[in-house]
């Protein structure tokens, strides 16, 4: 938990560590935060979920609450729980997402602040329970309040909306291997044409396109935050053909590799 910390931050590819989740929680004015390079502005009094491998840095840190953990703390992905590291606020399609609390969701947010605060001196066996179920109830919070304003959830069913976010989980497990969508509709039991139309009745970006756009910014990720070459940067991504990471990079981007590369701030 961070309270106030002026050096938090997400170290990305910089530092990789075991996957870490976080929540964000803005106490002060509306600042920016830079998420793999791209600026958005966080709103006062916003709560903003982050998953693992995202760089990030906030213009006020010492503004913000943070709470983060690993699955060895606390993840109920194996039974592919709402309410676990897996949920629609990690793996849902639209990021950043930027969940605004009312006055009353304040003052729940601060009591909790309190109760976390006060449980980190306990050095007896009940701690990591407590932590646990303190983070658990933080989640479902969350969840609810995040689900309440996305207009997609308000319009279709939970059972439809889950089908998207169960992409988004295996997506971000099998992208660096996995390209096609028939790979991911096998897993899910729909047939790529059933999967698709899916996504086109639910408002949502087509599988094929999401893809791309996964193995896109990852791309971006290394050439921003490591040192790899490019050929050391398709293999990664799962193309056999370094040439043909390069024609994938340059279509879905604009630009060329070295081009791109060169552009970055020194």
């Amino acid at each position: 938990m961070h309270v106030h910390n002026d050096r938090f931050r997400g170290a990305g590819l910089h530092k990789p560590t075991v996957p870490i989740n976080t929540f964000v929680y803005n106490k002060g004015k509306a600042q920016r935060v830079t998420i793999d390079e791209i600026a958005y502005e966080m709103p006062a009094a916003a709560i903003l979920p982050l998953v693992s491998n995202q760089h990030f840095t906030f213009e006020a840190p010492d503004q913000l609450i943070a709470w983060q953990f690993n699955r060895e703390f606390y993840c109920i992905v194996d039974h592919d729980a709402e309410v676990g590291c897996v949920g629609f606020l990690f793996y849902g399609i639209h990021h950043p997402m930027f969940i605004r609390l009312n006055k009353t969701q304040q003052d729940e947010i601060r009591y909790m602040e309190q109760t976390f605060c006060a449980e980190w001196p306990a050095k007896d066996g009940f701690q990591g329970e407590m932590l646990r179920t303190l983070l658990k109830y933080l989640i479902i919070k969350t969840t609810r309040i995040a689900k309440q304003q996305s207009e997609s959830y308000l319009q279709f069913p939970d059972e439809k909306m889950d089908i998207v976010r169960k992409f988004s989980l295996l997506l971000e497990c099998s992208f660096r291997k996995e390209h096609s969508v028939k790979f991911y509709a096998d897993a899910l039991n729909k047939s790529a044409k059933t999967l698709s139309n899916i996504f086109a009745l639910l408002e949502q970006p087509a599988p094929s396109r999401l893809i791309q756009n996964r193995i896109v910014l990852e791309a971006k990720r290394y050439l921003h935050y490591t040192d790899k070459t490019a050929k050391e940067i398709a293999y990664e991504l799962g193309f056999e053909n370094p040439a043909h990471f390069s024609r994938f990079f340059k279509m879905y981007t604009g630009v060329n590799i070295s081009g791109y590369r060169e552009s970055l701030p020194q």
